[in-house]
């Protein structure tokens, strides 16, 4: 399940990526070459910007790849550097709990209540913020196999 889920994951966010370069490039072609600067490309590379950073985040999560500071975790024994590990899937899995699932999904019902759309295109903002609950489920889950994996890995 988690391997379908870092696949989907990853292709997601490459996917993204590779659109943001796609939009922003055609604004410098548009801007510079064609002098008839495309109106909908600042903010379709700005949602983009938001998905990318959001979803890539949680992949990042999922991978260790966040930057870190790891002096105290040098200094521990491995069981100190277990319970360390736990404690830090557990911290970010409840951060990930009440501010971007809880706080995201306020957000998301806020802009949709009052019918906020996006200034060009009129999408609905809730749909650009959507990333951010999703966002805090990715990193959530990801907290919890990790904390269960690191479980089975001591026997408790």
């Amino acid at each position: 399940m988690t391997s379908i889920l870092d696949t989907f994951l990853k292709t997601l966010v490459a996917l993204c990526m590779t659109l943001m370069v796609v939009v922003v490039t055609w604004q410098v072609v548009s801007r510079y070459a064609l002098g008839d600067p495309s109106p909908w490309t600042e903010e379709v590379a700005r949602m983009l910007l938001i998905w990318v950073g959001l979803l890539g985040g949680a992949y990042a999560y999922r991978e260790r790849a966040h930057l870190g500071l790891d002096l105290l975790r040098q200094k521990l024994d491995v069981t100190g550097q277990r319970r360390l590990d736990r404690f830090t899937d557990l911290s970010c899995g409840l951060f990930a709990i009440a501010v971007l699932i809880v706080g995201g999904l306020s957000l998301v019902k806020l802009t949709w209540e009052l019918k906020q759309t996006t200034a060009v295109l009129g999408i609905p903002m809730a749909w650009v913020y959507v990333a951010l609950p999703l966002s805090g489920v990715l990193i959530t889950w990801y907290a919890a196999v990790s904390i269960i994996a690191g479980n089975e890995e001591t026997g408790q």
